[in-house]
């Protein structure tokens, strides 16, 4: 019998780092990247299903695309109420945006626990030339974190699905890794 798992999964980072781009483009399968910037002053709620390999499963991705700017945090702090996954992003051409990850990364974890499965979003590399953040340093942020790293364009549409994807199946190994345990306190 298939099962249909639902995850929170909130998308931090400063604005401008195309949280709502990355969004969009994997929520519409690449049909809809928006060329027009507007910020994001609250949340933004998306679902998609994605189907988990091997199995009959899915995990159902509630995607919480929050806003990146401090005055709008007191709006949106339901919104960080239970998360079940994140992914934190940050732009490869602005250090701040690469800076300010450690504050997103424990502000999700004082609402979720330390354990919480992630990814480290490393976004805009279509932008090469103006690249400040190098693939290095980042993966090495993201390893210090205990975070998946990725690089993407959501301009381009290159890597969009992969952390998505990452974060759906981890959460769906993270369930089953407690349904075992659970199995094993019953018996």
């Amino acid at each position: 019998m298939p099962v249909t798992l639902r995850a929170k999964c909130l998308i931090v980072g400063d604005s401008a780092v195309g949280k709502s781009a990355l969004t969009q483009v994997f929520h519409s399968d690449g049909s809809h990247f928006p060329k027009a910037y507007s910020m994001t002053v609250g949340v933004e709620l998306c679902v998609k299903n994605i189907n988990i390999p091997e199995t009959n499963d899915s995990v159902e991705l509630y995607i919480y695309d929050v806003a990146g700017k401090e005055m709008f945090s007191d709006y949106v702090q339901q919104a960080w109420d239970h998360p079940s996954v994140m992914m934190v992003v940050m732009d490869v051409t602005n250090e701040t945006s690469f800076s300010s990850c450690n504050r997103w990364i424990e502000r999700v974890k004082a609402k979720a626990g330390q354990h919480i499965p992630g990814v480290f979003v490393a976004n805009k590399i279509d932008l090469d030339n103006r690249r400040v953040i190098m693939k290095e340093k980042a993966q090495e942020m993201a390893n210090s974190k205990g975070l998946e790293y990725f690089e993407c364009s959501a301009r381009e549409q290159d890597n969009v699905e992969a952390p998505f994807y990452y974060l759906a199946n981890a959460f769906y190994k993270l369930y089953h890794e407690r349904l075992e345990v659970m199995k094993t306190i019953a018996s």
